[in-house]
C-alpha cells in the first residue's frame, strides 16, 4: 500500500471475520457464514496485518494455520468481543431494568416537602436507580443544569435560560406566616398595610423576595425587616418564637397548621401564586431512568394539582 494512503480502522466486523476463520480453518468456509467472497475477507485480514504489522496466518497450500502474532492477537481477539457481547447485553438489560444515578437539584423547602413522596414512588418502580439530591438555591438551581452537576432541577417559575425544557407541574400560593394566637390570625387575608406594625422575616434572595419586594413597594418606608434568612424551617422556627412574620407557600406550613403551632394567610388584594417546574437542558439525551422520573414527578403531581404540563421557555 502507498505511502499516505488512508486505511480504514480495525473494527468488529474484521475481528469477527478473524475468529471465524480461526474457528473454521479456512478462508472459503469463513466466507460463506460472514456471508462474503473470499477475496473480501482475504482482503479484510490483509487490511488487520498491515494495521497490526504482523502476519496473522501462515498459508501452506490450501491449508492454513496461526502464526505465534496470530495466536497472540487471538486471545485478544476474543476478549474483545466478549466484552461487545456484555456491553449490548447491559444496555439492553438497562431499557429493561433502568439502573444507574440521576442527581436531581433542589432548594431546601423542595427537598422536604415534595421530593420525599416522589421518590417514595420513583424507587418503587425503578429500585436499581439511584437518586441523589444536589441541594442548591434559586438560580443556581439552573446552573446545575446547565453545568450537568445535576441531570434535573425543581426550581420556581418563570426560567429565562432558553436551553432548557420546562415542565411545569405544580403550583400553590405564597402566604404570610404567623404565631398560632397573632393578632392578624383572625384576617381573612393579609394586606401589606396589615403588617406595618410587626417585624418582619424576609427570604434573602431569590424570586419570593424579588415578589415581596414588588408587594411592599407602596409601604417599603414603613415595615420592619428583623431579618434576612436563606432557610425554610429557619423561618418556620423563628416564627414559632415569635421573633417575626415570614412568607412561605402554604404547602410547606400543612404540618404546622395541623399542629396548631402556625397560621397561615392568603395575601390581599391578589394572590401570590408559585410556580414550580421540572428543568433539564433539551440538548441532554435522556435514558430510560431519566423519562421514567419524568413520568412519575407528572403523575404525581397531576394527581395533586392537575397543573402539570410541559411548556416552552419564555420568549424575549
Amino acid at each position: 500500500m502507498a505511502e499516505g494512503t488512508p486505511t480504514q480502522a480495525m473494527d468488529f466486523d474484521q475481528i469477527h471475520t478473524f475468529l471465524e476463520i480461526v474457528r473454521l480453518k479456512s478462508f472459503s468456509k469463513a466466507a460463506q457464514t460472514c456471508y462474503r467472497t473470499q477475496p473480501a475477507i482475504s482482503a479484510q485480514i490483509r487490511q488487520m496485518e498491515h494495521e497490526l504489522k504482523a502476519e496473522l496466518f501462515e498459508r501452506f497450500g490450501s491449508r492454513i494455520s496461526l502464526t505465534t502474532a496470530g495466536k497472540l492477537f487471538a486471545q485478544y481477539a476474543e476478549q474483545m468481543m466478549d466484552i461487545r457481547r456484555q456491553a449490548q447485553y447491559a444496555l439492553n438489560e438497562l431499557e429493561t431494568t433502568p439502573r444507574g444515578e440521576l442527581v436531581i437539584a433542589a432548594n431546601e423547602a423542595t427537598c422536604i416537602y415534595v421530593l420525599p413522596s416522589v421518590f417514595a414512588e420513583y424507587k418503587e418502580q425503578f429500585p436499581g436507580v439511584q437518586l441523589q439530591v444536589n441541594r442548591s438555591y434559586g438560580s443556581r438551581v439552573v446552573e446545575a443544569v446547565m453545568e450537568n452537576v445535576a441531570d434535573f432541577g425543581l426550581t420556581q417559575l418563570p426560567v429565562a435560560e432558553k436551553r432548557v425544557q420546562i415542565v411545569d407541574i405544580y403550583r400553590d400560593e405564597i402566604h404570610c406566616v404567623l404565631p398560632a394566637g397573632h393578632p392578624l390570625a383572625a384576617s381573612e387575608r393579609i394586606s401589606c398595610e396589615d403588617l406595618i406594625p410587626y417585624s418582619l422575616l424576609l427570604p434573602q434572595t431569590g424570586m419570593t423576595r424579588s415578589r415581596l419586594n414588588g408587594w411592599f413597594e407602596r409601604v417599603e418606608d414603613d415595615i420592619r425587616i428583623s431579618m434576612e434568612l436563606d432557610s425554610t424551617e429557619t423561618m418556620k422556627r423563628f416564627v414559632k418564637a415569635g421573633l417575626g412574620i415570614c412568607f412561605l407557600a402554604a404547602s410547606n406550613c400543612v404540618e404546622d397548621v395541623e399542629a396548631g403551632t402556625l397560621v397561615t394567610r392568603p395575601l390581599s388584594p391578589e394572590p401570590m401564586i408559585r410556580k414550580l417546574g421540572l428543568i433539564y437542558r433539551k440538548d441532554k439525551a435522556l435514558s430510560k431512568a431519566a423519562l421514567g422520573f419524568i413520568q412519575v414527578i407528572l403523575a404525581h403531581f397531576g394527581s395533586v394539582s392537575g397543573s402539570a404540563r410541559v411548556s416552552p421557555p419564555p420568549s424575549e
